[in-house]
């Protein structure tokens, strides 16, 4: 008897037990039907499709005896899609829910924003005498999502009645968090909103079960206060992981894959002592722990050359995963191999089983490189898609936010004044005043690579971005060749060509080298996160500095 949690089968709940276990409380897995009796408490976390989860827990025989035990009486937790399936109906399935809150699941507007819902965003509570259940309306929570309940008070009284917060997201305002009898359930991940999440938590997994079966209804509220869109930015902290000659896991940084010392560093340094050594900056599991406590908004781990052909082999890579999940309370992205493989044995590996390792090690989202371009080749080649691609079979299963395309396009000049070429629409010229003087007067179109910028294909960035939307990607990380590691700022042309082709969020990458770069590309695009990597392993920009720059300049950030 005690508190169970309650695995569907996809999705990473293991972010959530990571979170319990840190808090020092003690829980149980539902392995079967019956389990769900022996439960006096239960919390249902889950990343992922509406459709995917229903049909998951049909399958296993759980579906009934959540109902079952929901009905009960008996406290239940549910998170993302464990609120989700609490209403009636989704927009993304054609599957029931379980019926308790009488309105549908929608999907979000995307005409004058990003979808998904990507980031720290408010939660804030329909009254302010509402006995608050952990949540801190002044503090910002993680939300992934593209459906959402739509707080719509005129059209469903009797569901709005269970709404405990709400958040605006552009124009829409939506339901956050529910609340009511023994049912509290989450839009947001508590799990992955650091401090915040895990003191949300940790209150009602520390109160007694009688305290949550009670709650009262909401009071409806037709007039809230004046909505106001509170997304902040984010931050996102990058490691480059492979391992060095010894065979140890190390964080580097270099020229695409040219990460060896050209020199031997400096007397006392504390980075590699020989010339060609890999260049090491760090332990990855330090340095993620580190950059949490800093403040960082996100982290990603790109695993670089380590076993890339067979990730499923790679247990360095995997343990690494699995003990930065445990001491990391925000997202954590995981690339590197996200691909069909074949084990050295001629095990046949799809990338859906590939990205569902690393998710049930504690990964959040999966990045997807160079076998994004192939797919987007294939699919112009074609004009459809496969439902066993990388990104198609990922997104269908653990849904689209968690599939994150990095592309890494590189400029190719032509003669402003004479080209007629294909890409005409997509030329960047250069600032005559402000940018770098190599620039001015020149434009540009951007080409797509593979293998790290070592090799051209025939497909414009716009293409590949319309292209993995159209696949289903969630999130692009925008990189480029020709800013990398040049400490000159984002490229903001580059950054705005592929935000204005594409509805779903962008983070920029290459370039930053001071926290006014942060500033710039936040205030000259329109993008959701901006993410670095060498000069925070240097220490050269601390995450702190670049936040206190947002704030000074008016840009939202969590604290």
């Amino acid at each position: 008897m005690g508190l169970f949690l309650l695995d569907y089968g996809a999705g990473n709940v293991q972010s959530l037990a990571n979170s319990i276990n840190s808090l020092g409380h003690q829980f149980q897995w539902i392995k079967e039907p019956s389990d769900f009796a022996k439960a006096t408490s239960l919390v249902f976390p889950g990343v992922g499709a509406f459709e995917t989860a229903i049909s998951h827990l049909s399958s296993r025989g759980l579906l009934e005896p959540l109902k079952e035990y929901i009905a009960s009486g008996r406290p239940y937790f549910g998170i993302c899609i464990g609120m989700q399936v609490l209403f009636e109906s989704s927009a993304e399935a054609t599957s029931r829910g379980l019926g308790f809150i009488p309105c549908s699941i929608d999907r979000f507007d995307d005409e004058y924003k990003a979808v998904p819902h990507i980031g720290w965003n408010a939660a804030d509570l329909i009254t302010k005498q509402q006995d608050a259940e952990g949540v801190d309306s002044s503090s910002c929570y993680y939300f992934v999502h593209s459906y959402c309940a739509k707080y719509q008070p005129d059209v469903y009284p009797d569901a709005m009645r269970w709404a405990h917060t709400t958040t605006q997201y552009g124009q829409e305002l939506f339901v956050s968090s529910v609340r009511r009898g023994n049912v509290f359930a989450t839009q947001f991940h508590p799990e992955k909103s650091g401090k915040a999440g895990l003191a949300l938590l940790d209150e009602w997994l520390r109160k007694p079960e009688s305290a949550h079966t009670h709650a009262p209804e909401a009071p409806l509220v037709t007039r809230l206060p004046k909505p106001t869109h509170k997304l902040t930015k984010r931050i996102v902290a990058c490691m480059d992981v492979r391992a060095n000659d010894d065979g140890d896991l190390v964080v580097t940084k270099g020229d695409q894959y040219d990460v060896r010392e050209k020199a031997a560093p400096p007397p006392g340094s504390v980075l590699a002592t020989t010339a060609g050594a890999v260049r090491n900056l760090g332990k990855p599991v330090a340095l993620t722990a580190r950059y949490y406590n800093e403040g960082a908004d996100e982290l990603c781990l790109l695993n670089i050359t380590s076993f890339r052909h067979s990730p499923l082999r790679d247990q360095p890579m995997l343990a690494v995963v699995r003990a930065a999940a445990e001491t990391v309370f925000v997202p954590l992205t995981i690339g590197g191999g996200i691909k069909d493989t074949v084990d050295p044995d001629g095990t046949k590996r799809s990338a859906l089983e590939v990205a569902g390792a690393y998710f049930r090690a504690g990964a959040d989202k999966v990045s997807i490189g160079s076998e994004a371009v192939y797919a987007v080749e294939r699919l112009r080649a074609s004009g459809k898609g496969d439902p066993n691609g990388a990104i198609e079979s990922i997104a269908h299963v653990y849904g689209k936010q968690a599939v994150v395309v990095s592309i890494d396009p590189k400029r190719v000049y032509v003669d402003p004044s004479t080209y007629e070429g294909p890409y005409k629409g997509e030329l960047v010229y250069g600032q005559q005043e402000g940018g770098p003087e190599s620039e001015r007067g020149k434009a540009w179109w951007y080409q797509c690579t593979v293998s790290g910028g070592r090799e051209t294909r025939d497909l414009s960035v716009v293409q590949l971005a319309q292209g993995v939307e159209t696949l289903g990607a969630g999130e692009i990380l925008v990189n480029s060749i020709d800013r990398d590691g040049t400490g000159l700022g984002f490229d903001l042309g580059l950054v705005n060509l592929i935000k204005n082709a594409v509805k779903i969020p962008v983070i920029a990458s290459s370039g930053a080298g001071t926290a006014q770069h942060f500033v710039d590309v936040f205030n000259g695009t329109g993008v959701e996160a901006a993410l670095a990597a060498g000069i925070f392993h240097r220490e050269e920009v601390g995450i702190a500095e670049v936040k206190s720059a947002m704030k000074k300049a008016g840009i939202n950030v969590r604290d």
